[in-house]
């Protein structure tokens, strides 16, 4: 036999085992597997995906991709996360601060509070007596010394009594205003 033969006999061989191997539902998957190719390439050929391969590879390139996969994922977990009890009281929380800020909005005084609190004397004012009121709990004694002789004895402090003179000069501005 020569060479050629051969080569013919074995491809028979070859195509013989394949018709053999050729079962009706291996026609019936590789014609359905064809049939859901063919619509796949027509699907892609009507989408114009070919306009958006470049913008896809650029993203790959510059890493936004990854981004955007790990923002989307982000959000996914954010929606898991968020259940009845969260949203209602995240709508009571949202509730009550629009109610204090319509009450904040409708009072004048809160305007006047803001007006005197842009003025930097009264707000070194308010800073100089909270530290005096801090100074005076951290220096006030466990216990005081009662009866007269304990008050005379701070009446004697000259601390005491020009306190005690601002104190009655501003109890009678201020019942004169």
């Amino acid at each position: 036999m020569s060479q050629v033969e051969s080569m013919q006999t074995e491809a028979e061989r070859i195509f013989a085992s394949a018709a053999d191997a050729m079962s009706d539902d291996i026609v019936g998957r590789l014609g359905t597997t064809m049939g859901d190719g063919l619509m796949l390439l027509d699907q892609v050929s009507r989408s114009e995906i070919d306009k958006a391969i470049p913008l896809i590879s650029d993203m790959v390139k510059s890493g936004d991709l990854e981004r955007v996969v790990n923002l989307v994922r982000v959000l996914g977990a954010a929606g898991d996360a968020i259940n009845d009890d969260i949203v209602g009281r995240l709508s009571e929380t949202m509730n009550e601060l629009l109610c204090m800020a319509d009450r904040i909005a409708r009072n004048e005084n809160i305007g006047k509070l803001l007006d005197l609190l842009e003025r930097d004397y009264m707000v070194d004012m308010i800073i100089d007596l909270c530290e005096a009121v801090a100074v005076a709990k951290a220096d006030q004694p466990a216990t005081a010394k009662g009866g007269l002789f304990g008050l005379l004895k701070m009446a004697k402090d000259p601390e005491l009594q020009q306190a005690m003179q601002f104190m009655l000069k501003f109890s009678s501005t201020f019942k004169g205003s």
